[in-house]
């Protein structure tokens, strides 16, 4: 495949805020400043200069198609964050610090499989553990850069390769949810229709799916921006700036959900995205 390039004045637009915002985990930071990664079957550099972003790489497809659906440029995220920002000066300051944010639309497969890997994880390893999944079963693009396995070239792998490529107790998790789809159980193109409580309802059946991971697969694979992913850093937040619970820890998840849905509504999960962004690079 031949390297295609495209260019686009875009505001809304920070590859450090988009790629470091916690949503995927198949992007590096180069030397000048620019990002590469893989989605798909597509290599990208994506390069800000001033106002323009420049994309270059090896494109499955017409590269400005690509890359509008990929980054979900139709989207109007001035509009977004205007909304946000009414709704306190919270919300207001978190946005100046991730303004470039925006949710991708990422392969629903891909962010299954990588979310599992996250649970009790560090980013770099989970890094290096997807990079080593790919090397090892997914298809090569160029040298050195392959894309995420599928369905089918991940089911090749037993528990024992998944632990050798350093999976830890997970691998018995990426192991059994791979089986649920490749023998038919479980329909990707059927869960990405479901409504969200059904959805997420099968998803937490998948062993090492816990509520957390559920809703990061379910804002960052299916685009379902009502829901609000807690971690660490979200529980934090909340309670510094709206519950103020002596014990953080304490803080039910619940309790923490209803006010980000009355307070978000369904930007719920993008506002959670200016939220983490903002105290994970304040803390």
């Amino acid at each position: 495949m031949d390297t295609q390039k495209f260019v686009i004045d875009k505001k809304d637009f920070e590859p450090k805020h988009i790629f470091e915002c916690g949503q995927c985990f198949r992007w590096n930071l180069m030397n000048d400043g620019s990002y590469m990664g893989v989605f798909k079957n597509n290599l990208l550099n994506v390069k800000k200069e001033k106002d323009k972003i420049i994309f270059s790489g090896i494109c499955d497809g017409n590269i400005e198609e690509v890359v509008k659906n990929y980054f979900d440029l139709e989207t109007d995220y001035s509009k977004i964050k205007s909304t946000l920002t009414k709704v306190d000066e919270n919300m207001a300051k978190s946005i100046e610090y991730g303004e470039g944010i925006r949710i991708l639309n990422q392969d629903l497969w891909e962010v299954i499989i990588s979310f599992i890997i996250s649970a009790n994880n560090n980013i770099p390893r989970i890094k290096k553990i997807i990079e080593r999944l790919s090397i090892t079963y997914g298809n090569k693009i160029v040298e050195d850069h392959y894309a995420f396995p599928t369905i089918e070239q991940l089911s090749k792998a037993s528990v024992e390769d998944l632990r050798n490529i350093g999976l830890g107790f997970r691998d018995k998790y990426v192991y059994e949810t791979t089986k649920k789809f490749v023998s038919g159980e479980i329909n990707l193109d059927e869960l990405k229709n479901k409504d969200t409580a059904e959805a997420r309802k099968i998803l937490e059946s998948f062993q090492g799916v816990g509520p957390k991971v559920a809703d990061c697969i379910l804002l960052f694979g299916m685009h379902r921006f009502e829901v609000f992913p807690i971690d660490v850093w979200v529980r934090r937040v909340m309670n510094d700036l709206y519950i103020k619970s002596d014990e953080e820890t304490k803080v039910k998840k619940e309790e923490i959900e209803k006010l980000a849905i009355k307070k978000y509504k369904n930007l719920a999960g993008i506002a959670q995205q200016y939220l983490f962004y903002w105290k994970r690079e304040t803390a």
